[in-house]
């Protein structure tokens, strides 16, 4: 498995399972006991349907398992 430090995705879009790109990276949650990757924080896009995604301020959380790539 090969390392990715959370600074070198910052800002990168999301893509959704479906194929959607939805917003850039703002930061992501783990789980500290487990050190697995709980959810992805992104600034919405204001054509974003935000009912599939819980809120935090200003921000999104995606779960991670729905989550296909971070693109550059």
């Amino acid at each position: 498995m090969s390392k990715v430090f959370a600074g070198s995705i910052d800002g990168k879009e999301i893509v959704e399972v479906e194929g959607t790109v939805l917003w850039q990276l703002e930061n992501v949650v783990f789980d500290l006991q487990t050190g697995q990757l709980i959810d992805l924080v992104a600034k919405p896009d204001s054509q974003l349907k935000r009912q599939k995604y819980r809120e935090d301020g200003k921000y999104v959380l995606i779960p991670f398992s729905s989550v296909v790539a971070v693109k550059d």
